[in-house]
């Protein structure tokens, strides 16, 4: 190793598999799943790759491996929000944490080390806080700089017990610990490929050859690489600035059980929050509210906002959380309309903001921000009359059933699509869709001329051509069309066939005959 290039002793604090504890909120270990991106396998459990899943394989061949696997799709933003609490909760024992990416924390060891009294002790005191606050999976590597501190990292036995998952690699020895490792741990396919098709397998063995030579066929980029398999690596740490204190909280001496009571008190807690975020020049489009009963026990709930919050929309999402609460506790009896919104009595509301933004991108603009402005505001005042239900928006999701290709969220919430529109849902109905859609669907009567009603039989067959639907005449028909899906869910398991019915008003009908009965899926308009 080049003495002359300065290295950092560094820990790097490694969470194994984060992106499915990102999406999966809990701790290892998890249920066979891949997070797929691009038809790609990108993260995949210990229980996938017992049965052979690996990452970088095509989602076709992991069903082959384990046709059970649980694919779901991979969200880098969640990953980073995820990760964004562990954070702060490594920089309140150990300031001056490094992000390298979602998972994976950097510090200086100099600091920590001295205030432990060693590098393995406070390995031993950092796994040891992530272990008690839900995180006992970390695995830390130290050495000289990052790269050679992530390798150790992963190189932590993972059977150990979590306040030994460390390695120690000393100093001036990132070389030799470097060595027997495969090119391709440096993440580069296109050099790696080159590397192995010279002969060139190890980091030993590209660090054997000649650093002027390597820049010279390279360039820049795998001269970098070099420096870092000779163990070199120079890269500075940059500190994660500290967050602004935006949390605000009030408690109450005695407890509060009328939502209006409450919410009247908030007031200027959502005042004091929109302060701090004005004093940094922040806005905040995420929040965390938190309510404390008089038995300590706390409701949580994260709400979003199409724009950026208000102190009147903070404490409008506050006595929404409320009303919930109200509605999920079981009535009481002989309980009349004036306590109709009391419960169990509030002590204490916690208002944290989860996700910021510059203040500057929501400035108006110099004639104002014209009708989105104007429509966000008339809605958002609709919302607080009828509710947080009140006013929603329509999302395409994929599905078969006319009801599961709609999701409808709350005005200002993030939607959340389980089901891909852009994946193939063979059996499902081709556009034009009905304008209108009944969820559930609704119980038609559909009969033949002499007023029997129509029957279809497993193999698509009318006993009789619809003529009324209801007590409507019906002028045309088209099918029938079968659709069958989860035949091996005995509880969500739908088959039958779909028509077309056109009555005497010029009506358009989606119907769906399925086990004897009839049902209107949806109305054309």
């Amino acid at each position: 190793m080049n003495e002359q290039e300065p290295t950092t002793r560094t820990h790097v604090l490694w969470f194994p598999d984060w992106p499915l504890r990102a999406t999966l909120g809990t701790a290892p270990p998890h249920p066979p799943t891949a997070l797929v991106h691009a038809n790609t396998v990108v993260a995949c459990t210990a229980s996938a790759r017992a049965h052979g899943v690996r990452v970088g394989q095509r989602r076709r061949l992991a069903q082959g491996r384990l046709p059970s696997l649980r694919m779901l799709p991979h969200d880098p933003a969640r990953d980073e929000r995820a990760f964004l609490p562990v954070l702060r909760l490594i920089e309140e024992h150990a300031p001056g944490v490094h992000l390298l990416r979602p998972g994976l924390a950097a510090l200086r060891s100099r600091g920590v080390s001295r205030y432990h009294g060693g590098e393995d002790r406070a390995a031993a005191a950092l796994l040891g806080m992530l272990a008690e606050q839900g995180y006992p999976e970390v695995r830390i590597g130290v050495a000289d700089g990052a790269f050679t501190a992530e390798l150790a990292a992963r190189a932590a036995a993972s059977d150990q017990p979590a306040p030994q998952a460390w390695t120690i690699v000393p100093a001036g020895e990132s070389q030799r610990f470097l060595a027997p490792l495969p090119v391709q741990v440096q993440g580069d396919e296109e050099l790696t490929g080159l590397l192995t098709r010279l002969g060139v397998t190890t980091l030993g063995g590209f660090a054997a050859l000649d650093a002027m030579a390597v820049r010279d066929r390279f360039g820049e980029r795998g001269a970098r690489l070099h420096a870092l398999a000779r163990g070199a690596d120079s890269r500075p740490l940059s500190p994660r600035p500290p967050d602004p204190e935006l949390v605000r909280e009030i408690d109450f001496e005695t407890p509060l059980g009328q939502t209006d009571q409450i919410a009247f008190a908030v007031r200027q807690t959502a005042d004091a929050v929109l302060l701090a975020l004005a004093d940094a020049a922040l806005v905040c489009t995420e929040v965390r509210i938190d309510l404390t009963d008089d038995d300590g026990g706390v409701s949580s709930r994260t709400w979003l906002h199409p724009t950026c919050f208000d102190a009147g929309d903070l404490v409008d999402r506050v006595r929404w959380q409320l009303e919930a609460l109200v509605e999920s506790l079981p009535p009481a009896s002989g309980q009349d309309a004036d306590a109709a919104h009391a419960f169990r009595g509030i002590v204490g509301v916690r208002i944290a903001p989860v996700a910021v933004d510059d203040a500057a991108h929501h400035q108006p603009g110099l004639f104002g921000s014209g009708t989105d402005e104007r429509l966000h505001h008339a809605v958002s005042r609709v919302q607080t009359m009828l509710g947080h239900r009140g006013v929603v928006t329509a999302t395409v999701s994929g599905g078969r059933m006319l009801a599961d290709r709609q999701v409808l969220t709350p005005w200002g919430e993030r939607p959340v699509v389980e089901r891909d529109p852009s994946r193939p849902w063979p059996g499902s109905l081709p556009g034009p869709l009905p304008a209108e859609v009944f969820d559930p669907p609704r119980p038609i009567r559909v009969c033949a001329a002499e007023g029997s009603e129509v029957r279809v039989d497993a193999r698509g067959e009318l006993s009789r051509p619809p003529a009324l639907i209801d007590d409507d005449e019906v002028a045309a028909w088209a099918g029938p069309w079968p659709m069958c899906e989860h035949r091996w869910d005995a509880d969500r398991a739908v088959a039958g066939h779909r028509f077309q019915l056109l009555d005497a008003r010029h009506r358009a009908w989606l119907v769906f005959h399925s086990e004897g009965h009839w049902w209107a899926e949806g109305r054309y308009r």
